[in-house]
């Protein structure tokens, strides 16, 4: 067994052995510490998008042909 997994196991025997309130409060300061940790990753998982388009090039013709098709049959008789 590793050095960290027999340090795991030491907290939780500690964190079992605490009063009820003392274990609230230590579940409260792990929810805090994993809701910034996630959030910070959230924020740095994100690549730019800066550029994306910049090797697609769509003419006037491709607009109006896509402009045509979805709004072709607009408005509708049925509706």
């Amino acid at each position: 067994m590793s050095d960290l997994s027999i340090e795991i196991e030491g907290a939780i025997e500690v964190v079992l052995n605490l009063p009820q309130l003392e274990k609230v409060r230590l579940v409260e300061r792990l929810m805090a510490t994993l809701e910034r940790d996630i959030a910070q990753q959230t924020h740095k998982s994100r690549p730019s998008q800066y550029g994306s388009w910049a090797d697609v090039s769509v003419s006037d013709s491709d607009i109006s042909e896509a402009r045509q098709s979805m709004w072709g049959n607009f408005p509708r008789e049925d509706i």
